[in-house]
C-alpha cells in the first residue's frame, strides 16, 4: 500500500515538475519576440540545469538500488533538455555581460556534475555511499535552485511589480515541492524531501507576493510630449519678445530725457 501511495504521489510530482520545467516557455516565446532578455536572469536555469543533472544521476541504478527512483529520471531527464533550451535561448539573445555570466556558470555545473559523477562511479563501490555523494551535491543544487528566486523577489518588492515573476513558474514550485517533499518522506529519504523543505516555504512566499503586487505595474519616467515642449518654447519667446519691447522703451525714454534738457 505504503509503495502504490509513493508510485503514486511520484507520479504527480513528475507532473508537477513538468510544468514547472515548461512554465518559462512562454518566457522566453518573449524573449524571442522581443529578440531581448530584458531584466530576466539566467540563474533560475542554470541552477535548475544543475538539479536535473544531479536528480536524473542519483535516480539512474548507479547510484540507486536498481530502479527504485525511476520517476525521477523521466521527468529530470526531460528537465535538462528544456532548461538546455532555455539557456541557448538566453545566451543568444542576451548582452554580451550577461553571455559572459551565463556561460562560465554553465561550464561551471558541467565540470561539477561530471566530477561528481565520475567519482560516484569509479571511487564508490556501493550503493549508500554512492548516494551520499550525489544526493549531498544533489541537495545543494536543489536549495540554490529553490533560492534563486529570491534575487527576483527583491526585484518585485523593490518596484512593487511582478512583470518579471511569472505566476506559473511560482505555482509550479511550490506544487512540486510539495510533492517532492512528500515522495521523500513517504520513502524516508531525507536526500529527496530536505530540499523540498526549502522549496516549500519559498514557494508559498513567492504566491504571496504575486498576490500582493499582481494589479500593480512598474513605473517607469514619462517622456516628454512634443506639445509639451512646444508651449515651453512659445513661453520662452514671449518673455524674450518682452524683454526686448521694455528695453527698447527704456533707450527711447532715456533719449528723450536726453533731448529735453
Amino acid at each position: 500500500m505504503m509503495v502504490m501511495l509513493r508510485l503514486a504521489v511520484g507520479l504527480m510530482g513528475n507532473a508537477a515538475s513538468f510544468l514547472l520545467y515548461a512554465a518559462p516557455i512562454w518566457t522566453f516565446a518573449r524573449v524571442i519576440r522581443k529578440k531581448s532578455t530584458e531584466e530576466f536572469s539566467s540563474v533560475p536555469y542554470i541552477l535548475s540545469l544543475l538539479n536535473c543533472l544531479m536528480y536524473t544521476w542519483y535516480g539512474l541504478p548507479v547510484v540507486s538500488h536498481e530502479w527504485e527512483n525511476f520517476p525521477m529520471i523521466t521527468i529530470n531527464g526531460l528537465g535538462i533538455l528544456l532548461e538546455l533550451s532555455f539557456i541557448i535561448i538566453f545566451i543568444w539573445f542576451a548582452s554580451r555581460k550577461q553571455k559572459l555570466t551565463a556561460g562560465i556558470m554553465t561550464t561551471a555545473v558541467i565540470i561539477i556534475f561530471s566530477i561528481t559523477a565520475l567519482i560516484s562511479t569509479y571511487k564508490l563501490h556501493d550503493h549508500h555511499k554512492r548516494k551520499e555523494l550525489v544526493g549531498s551535491v544533489g541537495l545543494i543544487a536543489s536549495v540554490a535552485m529553490y533560492g534563486s528566486p529570491l534575487v527576483v523577489m527583491k526585484k518585485v518588492i523593490q518596484t512593487k511589480s511582478v512583470e518579471y515573476m511569472p505566476f506559473s513558474l511560482s505555482f509550479f514550485s511550490f506544487l512540486a515541492s510539495a510533492l517532492w517533499m512528500a515522495y521523500g518522506l513517504l520513502g524516508r529519504d531525507l536526500i529527496i524531501a530536505a530540499p523540498n523543505l526549502v522549496g516549500f516555504p519559498l514557494g508559498a512566499l513567492q504566491l504571496v507576493l504575486y498576490c500582493k503586487y499582481r494589479n500593480r505595474v512598474m513605473e517607469e519616467p514619462k517622456p516628454a510630449k512634443e506639445w509639451d515642449v512646444e508651449k515651453v518654447d512659445q513661453k520662452i519667446s514671449k518673455q524674450v519678445q518682452i524683454a526686448v519691447v521694455t528695453t527698447d522703451e527704456n533707450i527711447n525714454a532715456k533719449k528723450s530725457q536726453m533731448i529735453n534738457s
